[in-house]
């Protein structure tokens, strides 16, 4: 008989995280790390839970984005203002390795669980606070989302049609980008643990993963005074770069950030002659030039259909996309072959389509054990593996604490 092969480690398995936060940047960071093995505790106020359950579309009353959210996580319900709550995740702090937090600065000095208090029973801890101005300065008290950060990090400003208003996205893009930046400055403190023997703070301001993403702005203001201006779908380093409309209707994307992709584009729509110009050499040359090739590009897409634009641009190896909505996406073979949106079994819901973890590993993969579950499932389990009795949970329900 041939033996069931045993199920590759995760490579972070053994890692244990309590999530203390809402909405979304600290919670999605505590889900990537969840994703490749973490035992991740989401603790929740008994009677004001993360607010993302109640955040968007709902089936049967159960927010979806939550499912999404709330992947590979135990939750609890724990009041932290309580003596009881606080004298409970301090027992949890002493058996974990990280906690991800995104109170306003002060808010846990204020419950004795600060610092000072979580590193006494765990100097090893790595306390990860996630805010939207960080934890010093003149806005650090302000409250903080990632649509303030779009504002105030340039984004906004450098979005949107040239004649038309600073444009903030349709989602949360700011707090994406600070959880992934979070998940990696929390295995930089592990790694860092491993020298050291100690825990550390980790302090990440929302506004900053952003600033960092939108590239040279500083040093080119710096430098040559230079401030970026909204262009709409054109780019300032290269053209053609744009959207286009076929003839029926769809819309694809063009790049020519290779000075080799501009030339395939332009030979390909009939305007190799552009080439020869002094000015195509350089992407910048070919940006103050845009309307010319826009006309070009523009004008030989809007002859032919969306299959016809495609397969021509394949050919000729220039670089060219779809223009998708989510109906687009879920159909769409490369990422049927990535598995990049994959069906997760729910008791609640029954099977759900979501997308898989971030980037796959040969050895050890990560992957989605469960999605969201219910709010408090996991409390009486998790607190009687720190050693509750069944009698100190009721009492810490009659507190207030649970």
């Amino acid at each position: 008989m041939t033996s069931t092969p045993a199920p590759a480690p995760m490579p972070l398995q053994g890692l244990r995280v309590l999530d203390l936060a809402t909405l979304f940047a600290g919670p999605l960071a505590a889900t990537m790390l969840g994703d490749f093995g973490a035992e991740v505790i989401k603790v929740e106020h008994p009677t004001r839970p993360d607010p993302s359950r109640g955040h968007g579309a709902a089936r049967n009353g159960v927010g979806l984005w939550w499912k999404l959210l709330g992947r590979n996580k135990r939750t609890i319900t724990l009041d932290l203002s309580t003596s009881g709550g606080r004298e409970t995740l301090l027992r949890l702090a002493a058996t974990a390795d990280v906690i991800v937090e995104n109170f306003r600065p002060g808010t846990l000095e204020k419950w004795q669980l600060g610092w000072d208090e979580l590193s006494a029973v765990n100097p090893r801890l790595v306390l990860t606070r996630v805010t939207g101005f960080g934890q010093f300065g003149p806005y650090s008290h302000r409250p903080g989302f990632g649509t303030l950060a779009e504002a105030m990090s340039g984004f906004a400003s450098i979005t949107g049609e040239p004649d038309g208003p600073p444009t903030l996205p349709p989602f949360g893009l700011a707090d994406s980008i600070a959880a992934l930046a979070t998940s990696y400055a929390v295995m930089t403190a592990l790694t860092a643990r491993q020298v050291t023997g100690r825990g550390q703070v980790v302090d990440m301001a929302i506004i900053e993963p952003i600033l960092t993403v939108l590239g040279p702005q500083p040093l080119w203001y710096d430098q040559v005074g230079y401030v970026q201006t909204r262009t709409g779908n054109r780019s300032g380093n290269n053209a053609p770069r744009n959207t286009y409309r076929t003839a029926d209707g769809h819309w694809v994307a063009v790049s020519t950030s290779a000075q080799s992709i501009a030339e395939r584009v332009m030979t390909l729509v009939g305007r190799p002659d552009l080439i020869d110009e002094p000015w195509f050499t350089t992407g910048s040359g070919r940006a103050e030039h845009a309307d010319i090739l826009d006309d070009a590009v523009g004008g030989w897409i809007a002859e032919r259909s969306r299959t016809e634009t495609m397969e021509a641009f394949e050919k000729a190896e220039a670089a060219i996309a779809p223009i998708y909505d989510i109906r687009d996406v879920m159909e769409d073979p490369q990422y049927q072959a990535l598995d990049s949106i994959t069906e997760v079994p729910d008791p609640e819901l029954g099977p759900l389509r979501m997308q898989n973890v971030l980037f796959r590993l040969s050895e050890t993969p990560g992957s989605i054990r469960w999605a969201g579950r219910p709010h408090g499932a996991d409390t009486d389990t998790v607190l009687t593996e720190l050693g509750l009795t069944g009698a100190d949970i009721s009492a810490l329900r009659t507190q207030g604490a649970l």
